[in-house]
């Protein structure tokens, strides 16, 4: 038994700007209503009232976006789209890879690259970056260096057995 009431949804069909064209010419006659013409050759009224509008607008009959506009704001927006998702990508790597991204910065330059747009895309201040690239390592820096190499001393004398515990009392004595 079948369900009453219920249409089965039409499948999506393309029409070419031909047949477009043809519908609209018929339905601007005037000697048949869109709704007819429609009818006559099974598309939905909407699609012909949708090609009749279409076509005012892009003859400058009505307010509106033309084919071309609408196709070019398209573009813009899925472009739009791909350019923000670059820049959440670029934010992402420069919080995963903050640092790397003076030497990074540095290999553009080298490249002839704009150290301006790469401190710009990677959320470096240039001030920053070129402050870093010509200053004296702090006393802070120094004391890490130094005892960096006092762990790895340690931990290689051990022959890699001590974990940090042990590490720790052997810089401790």
């Amino acid at each position: 038994m079948e369900s009453m009431g219920k249409k089965k949804p039409r499948p999506r069909r393309s029409f070419t700007p031909d047949f477009k064209a043809e519908i609209v010419e018929l339905c601007r006659r005037g000697d048949r209503s869109v709704g007819q013409v429609a009818k006559d050759f099974d598309l939905t009224e909407t699609a012909g009232r949708d090609w009749v509008g279409q076509a005012e607008v892009d003859a400058g009959e009505r307010d509106g976006l033309t084919g071309d506009e609408r196709e070019e704001l398209a573009r813009l927006r899925r472009e739009n789209r791909r350019l923000r998702e670059d820049v959440d990508i670029l934010k992402r790597a420069t919080a995963f890879l903050a640092q790397e991204t003076h030497p990074f910065i540095e290999a553009e330059k080298q490249a002839g690259h704009s150290v301006k747009r790469a401190c710009e895309l990677l959320q470096v201040s240039r001030a920053a970056f070129y402050a870093r690239r010509t200053a004296i390592p702090g006393p802070r820096a120094v004391r890490d260096a130094e005892l960096t190499e006092k762990i790895a001393e340690v931990h290689q004398s051990s022959r890699g057995s001590y974990g940090s515990p042990r590490v720790h009392a052997a810089l401790q004595r």
